[in-house]
């Protein structure tokens, strides 16, 4: 009512050019009380002198409705009811009253053809279909689209509906939300609560448990309220019908049923052309299906306004709404479920980039994945727990999310137990992820600990030369280096490089990145000078073996850089870095965690080779970054803040390097603890600093 009273006021004004308006929407929205409200306040107003309201859900409907007009008018029923309808539209034209033709619930536009009522100066028309195809604009006319209620008039709607029971009018607020603002789900849900004496409460704690079918919370179809057709659990049958009958024929259900294992918000039109999306279609339609028929079959749910396109976006291009989602998911054979959230994962992985540039990419994929996991259930751990969800955690530690993704891992670990068993691998491998991303978050002993313990487990139920045993020995390792015991880091990639070269060969990526790791503790232990001769070493054989663009090899070229500097030539080691920017920068993208480590580098040895005013600069526009990036208490961030100040005083401000250590110190405190190795760390240069200050030379 309102989008057609102002927004598109003009539409139904009987002016020759704008004279029909075409009110689509999703199927439940409430088009046709739109049209009824309007066409009631028109006749209320007197601006009317016939109304006809057409249930228009086929052509013969249409046609004898027309008939039935025509006879009435006429005074003479015509015995073929095609001339009839021909009768009344030449009427309607030459006529000088005002009237108002409604089509309710047009479900194919060619319905109409040669049936539209005429444009006249007294004549206005209104369109109700969940279709938007082109056939339905042009020709004076203007496409209304109707949406849901906001969640102002949702709340309203479900308060006025349980007004006389107002005790039953708690959580209208959650439940709205629930319920998607949708009109028809909000009034069979008031009627549902109304016949049980249930409230908003506890219809919303049967609503989000999931234990009951979508059809069992809405009322029998003898107790629909308002005249409703159909309840919210079959209302959209027909129009997947219809969309599934438009070609490519049949592509367009399926399509669907992928859509209601993903996330409403937003799932990107890459996955729709997946081979793992078009072989479940060629598999459900007996024939081979191509990427561009899988984009038409979107198109013919959104002509449904099943779903909404957004071409402009590439990430969140597919949108539905969540009891579309539900309803669609409900009606699966139990069967479909297996087949369905395998293919969903498989897609998700096929555009999942790697590395992964985007952080909007990122963030939409691991939404979809979470989607899926909550939708599929148990269905992503038969046989096994499905890549896909490896993938999402590993998403947010690689984008400097490492306590979001410790957590998730967490969860993963509870629910891989639960559905596999505590020795299945890929629970070990849940525990090995947890481990890893809680050194990642800045405690390194706990991760030493965590893999010490996880290794014992491994060797029991995969054995000591399984590569996951060996992976978790060359964790172990890292991690105790880090955790202060760089000799004993050094002693266990000594003796696991040993057994490395035996079970999978010296050009094996697990051999050379235990080469790497090896060399890397030789030059902690304090042989510099060695380590840059293994690195380099290393770096020749990672060019030759993986290409000079992989992760690893430009890890190596990391820390060679770092060890040239360490060696005692900061000149060289800036240089190094400087060029190993630009291919992080091109592989990885300005924006990735590894990109910013390498611009820290670059600061910290321009201020080691004799430029701490050249560091500091650097190190600022870091921290910008670093906090747009990664937010305010991670890692890194809180390593460049050390840093900055820390230049700050070698570069004559001392003063500034106290202030900015203590604002550090109090979140250390905050985030790390008291005890935390980094706490103590910030507090010793707070007390350099600070005898800075006092005028003798600082320690």
């Amino acid at each position: 009512m309102q989008a057609l009273e102002s927004g598109n006021a003009a539409v139904l004004t009987g002016r020759p050019r704008m004279h029909t308006g075409v009110v689509s929407g999703l199927g439940g929205v409430g088009k046709t009380q739109v049209a009824l409200n309007y066409a009631q306040r028109l006749w209320t107003a007197g601006e009317l002198d016939v109304w006809v309201w057409v249930t228009a859900g086929s052509r013969e409907a249409i046609v004898s409705s027309y008939a039935r007009l025509a006879a009435d008018l006429a005074g003479v029923e015509d015995v073929d009811p095609e001339h009839g309808a021909v009768w009344l539209l030449e009427w309607l034209a030459a006529s000088p009253v005002r009237w108002l033709v409604v089509l309710d619930d047009v479900q194919n536009p060619a319905d109409l053809r040669g049936l539209w009522p005429p444009a006249a100066p007294g004549g206005r028309v209104v369109v109700t279909t969940r279709r938007r195809d082109a056939a339905l604009r042009g020709h004076g006319r203007c496409l209304v689209e109707v949406d849901v209620f906001t969640a102002v008039e949702a709340e309203g709607y479900l308060r006025a509906a349980l007004a006389d029971r107002p005790y039953l009018a708690n959580s209208v607020a959650e439940l709205a939300v629930e319920l998607g603002y949708l009109p028809l789900a909000l009034a069979q849900a008031a009627a549902y609560m109304l016949d049980r004496e249930l409230s908003c409460t506890g219809y919303l704690a049967r609503w989000v448990s999931r234990q009951q079918s979508l059809a069992s919370l809405l009322p029998e179809p003898d107790g629909l309220p308002d005249e409703h057709r159909a309840t919210v659990a079959t209302t959209w049958s027909l129009s997947v019908e219809q969309a599934n009958r438009l070609e490519p024929a049949g592509t367009a259900g399926v399509l669907l049923e992928v859509v209601s294992v993903l996330d409403p918000h937003g799932i990107p039109a890459a996955l729709f052309t997946t081979s793992a999306v078009t072989d479940l279609l060629g598999d459900h339609v007996g024939r081979e299906v191509g990427a561009e028929q899988a984009c038409d079959g979107l198109g013919c749910l959104s002509r449904l306004n099943l779903i909404t396109l957004d071409p402009a976006s590439e990430t969140r291009t597919v949108r539905v709404h969540a009891l579309v989602q539900r309803a669609t998911h409900d009606a699966l054979p139990s069967q479909r479920h297996a087949a369905l959230a395998a293919a969903a994962g498989d897609a998700l992985l096929e555009i999942w980039p790697d590395p992964e540039r985007d952080a909007a990419l990122g963030q939409v994929l691991r939404a979809n994945t979470d989607a899926l996991a909550a939708m599929a259930g148990e269905h992503l751990w038969k046989p096994d727990g499905h890549a896909v969800l490896f993938r999402a955690g590993d998403s947010l530690g690689d984008r400097g999310l490492v306590t979001e993704a410790g957590t998730y891992y967490r969860r993963l670990r509870t629910t891989a137990a639960e559905q596999l068993g505590p020795d299945h691998p890929h629970t070990l491998a849940t525990r090995h992820k947890i481990a890893h991303w809680r050194g990642e978050a800045g405690d390194p002993g706990g991760a030493a600990t965590a893999f010490e313990e996880l290794l014992t487990d491994y060797e029991r139920v995969l054995g000591p030369d399984h590569p996951d045993t060996l992976t978790t020995r060359h964790h172990l390792a890292r991690w105790r280096g880090k955790a202060g015991d760089p000799g004993g880091a050094a002693t266990a990639f000594e003796e696991l490089l040993t057994d490395y070269e035996r079970v999978l060969g010296p050009d094996h990526p697990d051999t050379l990145s235990t080469r790497h790791h090896l060399a890397r503790w030789r030059g902690e232990v304090g042989d510099p000078a060695a380590a840059v001769a293994a690195f380099e070493e290393s770096l020749t054989d990672h060019e030759r073996v993986l290409g000079p663009d992989h992760p690893d090899t430009l890890t190596t070229r990391h820390h060679l850089a770092r060890w040239r500097g360490e060696a005692g030539d900061p000149a060289a080691a800036v240089a190094a870095f400087e060029e190993l920017l630009t291919d992080r920068v091109r592989v990885l993208g300005p924006e990735h965690p590894r990109t910013l480590i390498t611009r820290h580098n670059i600061a910290y040895w321009r201020g080691k080779a004799g430029d701490p005013a050249r560091a500091v600069a650097a190190f600022e526009e870091l921290l910008t970054d670093r906090l747009r990036v990664l937010g305010p208490d991670h890692p890194h961030t809180l390593t460049t803040r050390h840093h900055l100040a820390r230049w700050r005083g070698e570069a004559g401000d001392p003063a500034g390097a106290v202030a900015a250590f203590e604002e550090l110190l109090t979140d250390r405190l905050r985030v790390l603890g008291p005890d935390h190795p980094h706490t103590l760390t910030t507090r010793h240069h707070i007390a350099r600093w600070r005898h800075q200050l006092s005028g003798k030379p600082p320690s």
